[in-house]
């Protein structure tokens, strides 16, 4: 169906439900038939985010009836649900400036600890808020990893799976957290779920609108009052294919793109609970266990694409992913974490993967295959320090994967082994493969390219299901298991576990458990 026709059937609905002077609200505040006037003014709920083992980010957004300059409040931690034991309280105040959202560095925590906090303002309570510091000392740990939500494709069933355990330390989210996309370029019309405001985002209010649309969704505001983030922004926050000066999605007709991406990149701190900071790279610290290095592999230093394997500067050197401050920072986080585990919060896929399609669209030259330089130069740095123990996490590809760590799958491979491991994450309900193609094909898809002769070391591959990774870690072994949901068009509380694979240390082997 047409994307305009679509457009104009949506805006008609809309119309059709409101009244005139529901009408002039909705001029003023398109969001206002999401709200749930229990949670007033408090509707996009609670969060909280990047945990230290002594404090952590709480978040909230008040959303006033009336346009005020300023706004001011009260938050309050718990030791328990009652607020009977408060541990550390405090001011707050918000203007316009951060689309009145709020953000609170909590200190004074214990490590390891599960607590409890919310907000209140004008004689209003916030929903409760339950969250949890980084463990200084930890025998396990447990992380729902996850990536790629994209509103229209349908719903969020995955986010209201995770908001149901307790058993979590955080959850890691790897980006495409929005999409950029006006409505009808890229979802699920059938859904009934469509984009605000409705064309592409480009500036300030319109990235402010986007989040503020999916932070009203019930199972997204549920997993963030349940768990704390740890998050890392892809292309998508941004637009399609980003890179530091340009995006495969950004045209000249849509203005400046360091304007635009100076937008999304504020849009992006103020929605989410996390330390703002010049740069987003950065690690949090589990104690002896794992250190959680999380990776931008957007705007921080990626150069310009190629177009393909057969471009002549696809080898040059000063091609970076990275770019050399960040590359330097992690080489550095690498060589001197004390942690066992180092586990690397990775957008895109590091391992070599032939895809197996046409020579043209073997490899993606999105992913580090599109800068195969700077990713050898990791694998030799990991190879001449001896490293062991490191395993990227990854989303982007609405797929799962296993993959053991290689710059050469065949010759060096099979005779030295693999140098890390890598763990794919799939879409909470961006499209997959089998939304496009039937899904009998796509099984003998993967069962093509997983293995000789096309990728020896990827040892496990499904392209058509949504859900998340479970990741367990523990002194002697990381336990990776991909969780799905039946189905996205619709709501539903049915997952199942696909997959389980076993990692013990020292080894950069994948084994079945």
């Amino acid at each position: 169906m047409n994307k305009n026709f679509v457009y104009f059937l949506v805006l008609i609905a809309c119309a059709s439900e409101r009244t005139e002077s529901e009408n002039k609200s909705f001029v003023e505040n398109p969001l206002e038939r999401y709200f749930d006037d229990s949670l007033k003014p408090f509707y996009h709920g609670v969060a909280s985010g990047d945990p230290l083992t002594n404090a952590i980010i709480i978040w909230t957004k008040i959303t006033p009836e009336d346009s005020l300059e300023m706004i001011k409040g009260e938050w309050k931690m718990s030791s328990d649900r009652n607020f009977n034991e408060i541990v550390n309280s405090g001011n707050f105040e918000t203007t316009p400036s951060r689309d009145y959202t709020i953000k609170v560095d909590v200190n004074g925590l214990e490590a390891g600890t599960t607590y409890y906090y919310r907000f209140e303002q004008g004689g209003f309570f916030s929903p409760i808020g339950r969250t949890k510091t980084a463990s200084a000392v930890a025998d396990s740990l447990k992380f729902a990893i996850v990536s790629c939500s994209n509103y229209e494709q349908g719903f969020f069933n995955t986010y209201a799976r995770i908001a149901e355990r307790n058993d979590l330390d955080a959850v890691i989210h790897l980006g495409d957290y929005i999409y950029e996309y006006e409505i009808g370029h890229y979802g699920d019309s059938s859904t009934g779920r469509f984009h605000e405001p409705p064309h592409e985002i480009v500036s300030i209010q319109d990235y402010r609108t986007r989040y503020a649309q999916y932070r009203l969704d019930n199972d997204l505001r549920a997993v963030h009052q349940s768990h704390p983030f740890i998050t890392i922004w892809d292309d998508h926050e941004i637009a399609n294919n980003t890179f530091k000066t340009g995006a495969q999605n950004h045209q000249p007709e849509e203005g400046d793109f360091d304007s635009r991406k100076n937008a999304a990149r504020q849009a992006y701190y103020e929605w989410l609970p996390i330390r703002e900071s010049s740069r987003l790279y950065r690690s949090i610290d589990y104690g002896n266990l794992a250190e959680i290095i999380m990776l931008d592999e957007r705007i921080a230093g990626r150069t310009a694409p190629v177009d393909s394997v057969d471009h002549p500067a696809i080898s040059d050197t000063t091609r970076s992913m990275l770019g050399s401050e960040q590359l330097d920072w992690f080489k550095t986080r690498l060589v001197s974490s004390e942690a066992q585990w180092k586990l690397i919060g990775n957008q895109v896929i590091f391992s070599y993967l032939n895809r197996g399609y046409s020579p043209v669209l073997k490899l993606n030259m999105d992913s580090w295959d599109g800068y195969p330089a700077e990713r050898l130069q990791l694998i030799n740095y990991i190879k001449e320090k001896d490293l062991d123990n490191i395993i990227f996490i990854t989303g982007d590809t609405h797929s799962s994967w296993a993959f053991e760590v290689t710059e050469d799958p065949f010759d060096d491979y099979q005779t030295n082994g693999a140098v890390a491991i890598e763990f794919g994450t799939a879409s909470i309900n961006a499209a997959n493969a089998n939304e496009r193609q039937p899904t009998d094909s796509v099984k003998i898809h993967e069962d093509r390219i997983i293995g000789e002769p096309l990728n020896p070391h990827l040892k496990y591959a499904n392209l058509r299901d949504h859900g998340y990774l479970e990741l367990s870690l523990k002194t002697e072994s990381v336990t990776a298991r991909w969780i799905y949901v039946d189905k996205v068009n619709q709501p539903s509380s049915t997952s199942f576990l696909a997959n389980e694979l076993i990692v013990y240390p020292n080894t950069n082997l994948i084994q079945k458990l």
